[in-house]
């Protein structure tokens, strides 16, 4: 095309080493399309790739973050999903299309966009027509950009895998992307939830978007809590977004025979806990790294069916990304996005 795009770039890893550069607009190659971004969410990850590249291959100048929404406005040659004008979101495991995951038990697959493949923080991207998805209709490019990882990881963990139904308990812990997707997905679903938070202003805010039940984990055992509201059952699912020494203590809030899905590392990559849980309870524990393509297809037409609207806290034009991963950092109430405004 000859023409220019602005795009986050990093010379090495570390936030210090991100500048907004000019980049040229990428041609679309055989079987790829031209997208032209609408917007990008950020995630809890991408903050640990800039800082500490996770240990993957990233390939310098690398564009972080994974998740966008935008509109096509090429096609490369033998293209048959989208057509020009179409409105696509990325999915974040561009091989993992269906059923179970590519990969092998010595070396776990982690071929990711913004890590292993490139990011999306740019005014265009161009990448082979499999890697997409179509954006609902109901979304616009800032809401649709939440989907890929935090409203696709709390789909997989409550529907794909966990065939959530009414009359369920859900725990919930924390409010970032992943738990507000979670909580909205569990009442549509007709479960009641339970959310936990050290913040009673989010609570109040979760309480609005229909949570049942609020416990501040720091003036109450919130284990103890649920056993109260569930009179002793326990909960059905638990997502466990803390991480570390944490599963011990959604191990402990299970009901026998449910549901742990482990999700999150904020406070640590090493998660612990004794065994007896696990041997009286005999529940299912269910690592969760976001999911398929035909999962996100499945959530777009829900997102489409229900009316349903991811929780934004912020969006943030491109150039003022410092300051959306300072607002990351922060610990947002849903998601931090990005426009290319």
């Amino acid at each position: 095309m000859g023409e220019t795009m602005r795009r986050w770039e990093m010379s090495a890893i570390g936030r210090g080493n991100l500048q907004l550069a000019k980049a040229p607009v990428p041609e679309p190659k055989d079987g790829e399309v031209l997208v032209k971004v609408g917007a990008a969410s950020l995630n809890f990850r991408d903050k640990l790739v800039i800082e500490s590249g996770m240990g993957l291959p990233l390939a310098f100048p690398f564009a972080p973050a994974s998740d966008m929404a935008g509109a096509v406005v090429a096609v490369g040659k033998g293209v048959t999903r989208f057509a020009t004008g179409d409105r696509v979101i990325a999915n974040f495991i561009p091989d993992w299309l269906d059923g179970v995951r590519p990969g092998n038990a010595r070396t776990p697959p982690y071929q990711t966009l913004g890590g292993f493949y490139p990011g999306v923080l740019a005014d265009y991207v161009s990448f082979p027509e499999a890697w997409l998805v179509k954006a609902p209709a109901t979304l616009d490019d800032a809401e649709a950009s939440c989907l890929p990882i935090a409203g696709l990881t709390a789909w997989f963990a409550l529907i794909e895998l966990g065939a959530l139904h009414a009359g369920e308990s859900v725990v919930v812990q924390g409010t970032g992307g992943v738990a507000l997707f979670g909580l909205q997905l569990a009442k549509l679903h007709g479960a009641e939830v339970i959310v936990t938070s050290s913040s009673d202003d989010k609570l109040a805010k979760v309480k609005a978007l229909g949570a049942d039940h609020l416990v501040n984990y720091r003036r109450a055992d919130w284990v103890e809590q649920v056993y109260r509201i569930t009179a002793d059952r326990g909960a059905d699912h638990v997502l466990e977004i803390a991480g570390g020494p944490n599963l011990a203590k959604s191990l402990a809030a299970v009901a026998v025979n449910g549901r742990v899905s482990v999700i999150g590392v904020l406070e640590g990559f090493e998660v612990s806990s004794p065994a007896l849980p696990l041997l009286l309870k005999a529940p299912v524990v269910q690592g969760i790294s976001v999911g398929h393509r035909r999962g996100l297809e499945n959530l777009v037409a829900a997102v489409d069916r229900t009316g349903l609207k991811p929780v934004i806290d912020r969006r943030y034009p491109l150039k003022d990304l410092p300051a959306a991963l300072d607002h990351l950092d922060r610990g947002p109430f849903g998601k931090v996005v990005v426009t290319m405004d």
